[in-house]
């Protein structure tokens, strides 16, 4: 059985689809006004090893991932976010329109998630192009009492008509204290102070506003997006919804209260977050310089999966400290396995070993225990008795989940390493030493070449050669 940690049973459960065969899953995407840094990439590769241990249970998994390119506003830790939107702050700072900003780091994420080798959700709308749907849910809020219009045009959601508010995060509603404005005063136009905004007014002339039913122009609330774009594309059974530690609250509770309140039930099964990551002992932020991108590993001459490594070599839900010397020995053990499995897969096929792939399997249905299942990976790789066309095909279908590429150097032409300055004439002149039985110069030569570290060894077929360092 899979299991996996549910943030609001605060427990391991087991995952059941609830529709056999088939696993829903949304995954809170991106906003698209910055270029996501490693440590924002965990929390997606999260979703991608459920979705590849699913498949391999042999289910069918449909994600929905979304793509926030208006809404999210800067005091996102506040039950109701106020400031500016972020994405039209970056628009300003570039000198762009907001659109183009955000079709930008969009497609920078969509590159760098193939880069990670995250397979795309089979959904993925941007909230800009989604509105209708966020309209309908509101009127839905409003019609059942869930949610109020203030007189300035915005629309709130009353916390009070939900009981259940805080099952995922234990913060209650009795113990949030009062939200301030950025002018310093509580918002007036709220009923309780702990409410949320589902629709904010907006003033004219600011970019990505629409008219709405209720009267006025505004925006959406960036907790609104993903209950409106979840519901459309999942319907109102989700097994499993992912994210980071960071949006269990209020993101996740708000939308959770949002998406109940209109379809009557528990929308998501399961929810699932994965914990931060810290470059160098510290949290990764712009302010103190240490933020890290694929492209800086790429700058270095690191493959961008060797990231994906070393968060796999850490449980998903662990706090992990990252560094370039982690990274750099991550890459070498790539390059190394890479070549192994290359070298396995030319010997004859032989089946997997039972027992090595029943110790990865069941660390893998273990809540992910995916540095378990690379430390039996590493346990099998150095196992004499085990024959090379089982490790090739134990290596080969734990990829399939760890998703590494361990297969990519198959059936390629071997790399040749070059030669060191000077060995080539010297090879040229040995073999035509030879040619002329002259074994004495043929006896120095091969000294000389020893010294550069090549080792030659003389067949009938003529001479070849290895680099011995």
């Amino acid at each position: 059985m899979f299991r996996l940690y549910d943030t609001r049973l605060r427990g391991l459960a087991d995952i059941q689809p609830a529709r056999r065969g088939l696993l829903r899953m949304y995954t809170c995407g991106p906003t698209v006004y910055r270029f996501a840094h490693v440590g924002n990439m965990r929390s997606y590769l999260l979703s991608d090893l459920i979705r590849r241990n699913a498949e391999r249970h042999g289910w069918s998994v449909i994600v929905c991932q979304n793509i926030t390119d208006v809404g999210h506003l800067a005091d996102d830790t506040e039950i109701d976010p106020a400031g500016e939107d972020k994405v039209l702050a970056q628009a300003r700072a570039e000198g762009k329109s907001a659109l183009d900003i955000a079709r930008f780091y969009e497609a920078a994420f969509r590159s760098d998630s193939a880069k990670l080798n995250i397979t795309p959700p089979e959904h993925s709308p941007r909230a800009s192009e989604s509105i209708e749907l966020m309209i309908d849910l509101i009127g839905k809020l409003i019609a059942a009492g869930h949610a109020y219009v203030s007189e300035n045009g915005s629309v709130y959601f009353d916390a009070r008509s939900f009981p259940d508010y805080g099952a995922i995060s234990g913060n209650r509603l009795d113990s949030l204290l009062p939200g301030h404005r950025f002018e310093g005063g509580v918002d007036e136009h709220k009923r309780f102070h702990a409410d949320w905004a589902l629709w904010k007014a907006a003033a004219s002339g600011r970019e990505l506003t629409w008219e709405t039913p209720w009267g006025g122009t505004g925006f959406p609330g960036w907790h609104t997006e993903c209950s409106a774009m979840s519901l459309d594309y999942l319907g109102d059974v989700i097994d499993i919804h992912t994210g980071g530690i960071d949006l269990r609250f209020p993101h996740h509770e708000d939308e959770r209260a949002q998406s109940n309140s209109v379809a009557g039930r528990d929308v998501v099964s399961h929810w699932v977050h994965g914990e931060h990551v810290l470059f160098e002992g510290r949290k990764m932020a712009k302010s103190t310089g240490n933020v890290v991108l694929l492209s800086d590993l790429e700058d270095r001459g690191l493959d961008p999966l060797a990231a994906r490594l070393a968060f796999l070599e850490h449980r998903y839900r662990q706090q992990m400290n990252l560094t370039w010397d982690t990274l750099t020995a991550a890459d070498g053990t790539l390059r190394r396995w890479r070549e192994l499995v290359a070298d396995w897969a030319d010997e004859p096929s032989k089946p997997m070993c039972a027992d090595y792939w029943s110790r990865i399997t069941d660390a893998l249905d273990d809540d992910l225990d995916t540095p378990t299942a690379i430390r039996v990976l590493r346990e099998l790789a150095k196992d004499p008795e085990i024959p090379a066309g089982s490790k090739f095909e134990t290596f080969a279908s734990a990829d399939r989940v760890l998703g590494l590429d361990l297969v990519s150097l198959v059936g390629q032409p071997k790399e040749i390493p070059p030669l060191p300055a000077g060995a080539e004439e010297k090879l040229a002149e040995r073999a035509a030493a030879r040619g002329r039985k002259d074994f004495a110069s043929s006896d120095r030569l091969r000294t000389e070449l020893t010294e550069l570290g090549v080792v030659v060894a003389d067949t009938p077929e003529g001479q070849t050669w290895t680099l011995s360092r």
